[in-house]
């Protein structure tokens, strides 16, 4: 529904009634999460859109994409209101947990760097200014996706060789680096509501739980295929991983061989519980709600598929 072409990521606001949309053709959707209705497009960028956020009042969004550019629209109205020039494509994008702030990831690209840039944001006007607060570069391979510790005191940073790179980003200091947290490219990277661990999934086929001051490893989830995104709920002691077999050999397979489902993992004793089927092609994107009453999942065939859980799910039990 919505997208033409692959999805780059899904992503619920604060409260759980809506839900943003971004792929690579362009456009960024919103929607009613609870029943698919679309609410309308945020149109303007040129090329592939690779992430998008929300503020916690949902009245600003911010996209990233790989025209080179981010962008700031007036969530209900749809207008931009202020785009910012970076040196390469934009691959992910957050607000602070206080709102003040985005950062903006970036890739390497043309003999530019890729740099985690940081910009205050200003709500009582239009205007943002187009002078970053902070950059910061990385010692290592380059980024692949960030997230917002607790406070937002610092900054945790996946690369592309399977590192962790924990900043405190206000004086640009590097803390801790964890050089072998994954064998492969970590491909996500999604923190818990309160900011103290996160997830990454990565292309070495499994998915872990890291406590964010320490960076120090705390849970493994093994798939027989690449993780492509993994998220946490909030209301049970389960976490969701999405994968599946690269789109570039999907042709040769049916959805069957090709793993495409969404896999639920007991959280504390890194045990399979459970599938959802679905996707049609490898799973790029799963997004939990707020409430823990549903999940998103965006795939490279180009839907997005809500799920709401039955009542089932609620009362389940773990035998251990």
């Amino acid at each position: 529904m919505g997208h033409t072409r692959p999805l780059t990521q899904v992503k619920y606001n604060v409260d759980g009634d809506l839900l943003m949309t971004v792929a690579k053709d362009k456009t960024v959707n919103l929607w009613y999460s609870h029943n698919g209705e679309r609410i309308g497009t945020y149109e303007g960028h040129q090329g592939s859109v690779w992430s998008v956020d929300c503020n916690k009042t949902s009245t600003l969004v911010v996209t990233g994409s790989a025209d080179n550019t981010a962008r700031l629209w007036h969530a209900e109205t749809g207008r931009m209101l202020h785009t910012w020039e970076l040196p390469t494509a934009v691959k992910r994008v957050e607000f602070s947990r206080d709102d003040r702030h985005i950062l903006m990831v970036t890739e390497e690209r043309m003999g530019h760097k890729c740099g985690i840039y940081i910009f205050a944001i200003d709500i009582s006007t239009p205007e943002q200014s187009n002078e970053p607060v902070v950059i910061l570069r990385s010692s290592s391979a380059k980024f692949t996706a960030a997230a917002w510790g607790y406070l937002d005191k610092y900054i945790v940073a996946s690369h592309e060789n399977g590192s962790l790179t924990l900043f405190d980003w206000a004086n640009e200091e590097v803390l801790r680096h964890a050089s072998g947290a994954h064998e492969g490219l970590i491909t996500d990277l999604q923190m818990w509501k309160d900011g103290s661990y996160f997830i990454t999934s990565s292309k070495d086929k499994t998915a872990r739980l890291f406590e964010t001051t320490t960076l120090n490893p705390i849970k493994l989830f093994k798939a027989d295929t690449g993780v492509n995104t993994a998220a946490m709920t909030p209301t049970q002691d389960l976490v969701i991983l999405g994968g599946g077999q690269d789109s570039s050999e999907v042709t040769t397979t049916s959805s069957r061989q090709g793993k495409f489902e969404s896999r639920f993992y007991h959280k504390v004793f890194e045990d399979e519980v459970g599938r959802v089927k679905g996707h049609f092609g490898p799973i790029n994107t799963i997004a939990v709600a707020p409430d823990g009453k549903s999940f998103a999942s965006g795939g490279e065939d180009g839907y997005v598929r809500v799920h709401h859980y039955d009542s089932d799910y609620f009362t389940f039990q773990y035998d251990y």
